[in-house]
């Protein structure tokens, strides 16, 4: 269990290591017959939405750079992941220990500039010596399932779709297949915006498919832009959103300091006061 604090000091090891086992023991104590009702009623489903809020909240601690909500949020996503583990253990497939120890040797085995004798200078260097290991795991665990094995196999059915089109491009340029430069992706997502117009002119927008596919295409391409730039697309959508609901308020607010509602004022005054705001919050 404690092979993976192997870099840490001994006494933080032992801390560490003896904290991980308080906490495993009490996840088991929830699950027994002297728990929790409520632990002890989850299951692999019913736990699916409260996993990926706490994976959510952690994000948000972390954007915010707020580190007693992220220590706080992390320790609930550690949680999270010690009950789906007693759920395993409990049906016989694997415990905690096998968890860890599975991490551990694939950490291992995908650093070999780290940990054996490749050399990588950059993180470039870095991501191609993983990826060179990844694509040897493959070749020798292919899956029988499938009458073909693709790149794209694996990646989760209900990731958030910017995330899918996020790991699908990162996915296409293991293999060299992307956009060269930034420039080319922009010229994508004009390509993309054009064809919409082409489309709106033609269509009512609420009764054709292919507007959607247009749309898809450009949010595809906007996905892939993010990557470009070294971001995804959720943490670049988070902030836009956050900077939208902060302008937004800001706006209400004004309204309100005016004597009157949101609801009340007509368009050319709600754009006014929205470039009034801008124009004060800056970039932020």
């Amino acid at each position: 269990m404690l092979a993976f604090l192997a870099g840490c000091s001994s006494k933080g090891v032992v801390l560490a290591g003896e904290n991980l086992r308080k906490l495993v023991a009490l996840t088991a104590r929830l699950r027994g017959p002297d728990g929790c009702p409520w632990d002890r009623e989850q299951d692999f489903d019913s736990l699916k939405a409260l996993l990926l809020e706490e994976a959510y909240e952690v994000v948000d601690a972390a954007s915010a750079r707020d580190f007693a909500g992220l220590e706080d949020e992390l320790g609930d996503l550690l949680f999270m992941v010690l009950l789906y583990t007693r759920l395993a253990e409990e049906e016989g497939h694997f415990a905690v220990d096998d968890v860890i120890e599975r991490v551990h040797a694939k950490l291992i085995r995908r650093h070999p500039h780290v940990f054996g004798g490749v050399q990588a200078r950059t993180a470039e260097e870095a991501l191609r010596s993983w990826l060179a290991v990844k694509d040897k795991e493959r070749e020798a665990t292919p899956d029988k399932s499938k009458e073909s094995n693709s790149l794209l196999d694996g990646i989760p059915a209900h990731m958030p779709a910017t995330l899918e089109a996020y790991e699908l491009g990162v996915r296409a340029a293991e293999v060299g297949f992307d956009w060269e430069t930034i420039e080319d992706l922009l010229d994508k997502v004009e390509e993309e915006v054009e064809e919409l117009r082409r489309e709106l002119k033609e269509h009512l927008p609420e009764k054709d498919r292919r507007i959607q596919e247009e749309v898809g295409d450009l949010l595809f391409a906007a996905a892939n832009l993010a990557r470009h730039v070294r971001s995804d697309p959720e943490s670049c959508l988070r902030f836009a959103n956050q900077k939208f609901k902060r302008r937004f308020r800001a706006l209400e607010e004004e309204v309100s300091r005016r004597g009157k509602k949101v609801r009340e004022c007509s368009l050319a005054e709600l754009e006014s006061i929205w470039t009034e705001v801008k124009v004060r919050f800056g970039s932020s």
